[in-house]
């Protein structure tokens, strides 16, 4: 029995396969990612091969656009299932692709298309981009509570030119490729690359610690978080130890500026000066009169007046009038 919200958020059902292919009810446990090698909306040969959702990139406002073609829990058409051996679709499996490519042969150009710019290559994803994949899989773990865990070794799809005489191929029977028994013990997120029956090497070296720890809450800047204002630094600084109140909300103090709150730093640490000074006067004078015969009246006296004219000093210098005539 199916359980749990069946529409991703924001997805669109504008092409929706379910109506024509049905699939199976299933409780999910397991999320494949797929790559389209493609760039926009694919049909999927009429939705007959066609993932429960697709993520479109919006190149221009840095976003993944959803669309869905079946509910969450059940099986949609992306994998490859053959007679005997195990089951893959079916098997509590939701499928998600990725529009753009693992291809590392594309990971600078495509014919005429830019990396980054046209399309994305899903080895060295935009941050935004991964941004929004990990927070799909934040939204079925806290959902459909599938776990946050998966393979260690996502193979580069096609030969790397960093490593000379090596071809980490993931396509075909590579060591990233399941065995029946893993992956019907398996639950978590993996990619097509990891299925048995299978020989589709996507999404190729997806930066998969990366991308779990921001489903797992990590935080990372990205192009379009702005810096913080001077105001909201100040707001953090000056909170810190809570003498200086900062108002939580304009309504509070609209009139609150970081200029003003400097002034009030700076009058703070000259009141600080003024005790040392006083201190410091005082302690003067008691040496001056040491051995001098006064008495213990004459000597309160004068360290009592030594601190005021340190003090009244200083508040001239911090207010621009004598405190005594304030």
């Amino acid at each position: 029995m199916a359980t749990g919200p069946q529409k991703y958020p924001g997805a669109s059902t504008s092409s929706w396969w379910q109506t024509k292919w049905g699939g199976d009810l299933m409780e999910v446990n397991v999320a494949v990612l797929h790559t389209t090698e493609g760039i926009g909306l694919p049909d999927y040969d009429g939705g007959s091969m066609a993932p429960n959702l697709t993520a479109v990139a919006d190149m221009a406002n840095k976003r993944l656009r959803w669309y869905q073609h079946f509910d969450i829990d059940r099986s949609s058409r992306a994998l490859r299932n053959l007679a005997g051996g195990v089951q893959t679709n079916t098997l509590n499996v939701v499928q998600a692709e990725f529009d753009g490519t693992c291809d590392y042969s594309k990971r600078e150009r495509w014919g005429s298309k830019i990396a980054g710019k046209d399309y994305i290559y899903w080895g060295n994803p935009p941050d935004w981009a991964l941004r929004d994949m990990a927070d799909y899989l934040r939204w079925l773990n806290a959902n459909h509570g599938v776990p946050l865990v998966g393979p260690e070794m996502w193979l580069t799809y096609g030969p790397d030119s960093r490593r000379p005489g090596v071809t980490p191929a993931s396509y075909g029977a590579s060591p990233a490729r399941m065995s029946f028994a893993a992956w019907e013990s398996f639950k978590g997120v993996c990619g097509h690359q990891h299925v048995p029956e299978n020989d589709h090497g996507d999404p190729g070296s997806l930066p998969f610690a990366k991308l779990i720890a921001l489903a797992k809450g990590a935080t990372q800047p990205s192009e379009e978080d702005p810096m913080p204002t001077p105001n909201e630094v100040a707001k953090a600084v000056l909170t810190l130890d809570g003498v200086i109140a900062v108002p939580g909300a304009p309504a509070t103090n609209p009139t609150w500026t970081l200029s003003s709150s400097v002034t009030e730093i700076l009058k703070r640490i000259d009141q600080v000066k003024a005790t040392e000074a006083a201190q410091t006067a005082a302690i003067t004078k008691l040496a001056s009169l040491v051995g001098s015969g006064v008495d213990t009246a004459t000597v309160v006296a004068a360290v009592q007046k030594a601190i005021a004219d340190a003090v009244v000093k200083v508040s001239v210098n911090v207010t621009g009038a004598d405190s005594k005539g304030v």
